[in-house]
């Protein structure tokens, strides 16, 4: 599927530094910053700095080199706020939206790292 990617997005004008952020940790393919409305008391957003749309957009077309990087950086992320279940964190919820069904506010990949309290049930049953 060809995707078409907004070059105004909110998150795209943070990666060109027209936008302020509260950095978190920034490599050469991700960028990880504080949620400007958190809904949590931690809660972090995880961006690669490529123009992908979103999660399969990314899985599909993202380099090697971009996955890795994303995925190690958010696992780092995970390890600096200190959620990490097992290493002295109480766990935490990793989310991504997309599309309308997914209720995705900014068309540009991202992943959201929730934590620092019980988050209840993710969605009620389908029962």
């Amino acid at each position: 599927m060809a995707y078409s990617y907004d070059d105004t997005n909110v998150f795209a004008r943070i990666l060109r530094g027209e936008i302020p952020n509260k950095t978190v940790k920034e490599t050469a393919h991700t960028l990880a910053f504080h949620d400007i409305g958190p809904q949590a008391p931690v809660h972090v957003l995880v961006i690669p700095k490529g123009k992908y749309v979103n999660f399969d957009h990314f899985a599909a077309e993202g380099s090697e080199a971009e996955i890795v990087d994303f995925m190690r950086t958010s696992a780092e992320v995970c390890r600096m706020l200190g959620v990490e279940p097992g290493q002295g964190g109480e766990g935490y919820r990793a989310i991504s939206n997309a599309g309308t069904h997914g209720v995705q506010e900014v068309p540009h990949y991202h992943l959201h790292i929730l934590g620092g309290r019980v988050l209840g049930r993710m969605l009620p049953r389908a029962d």
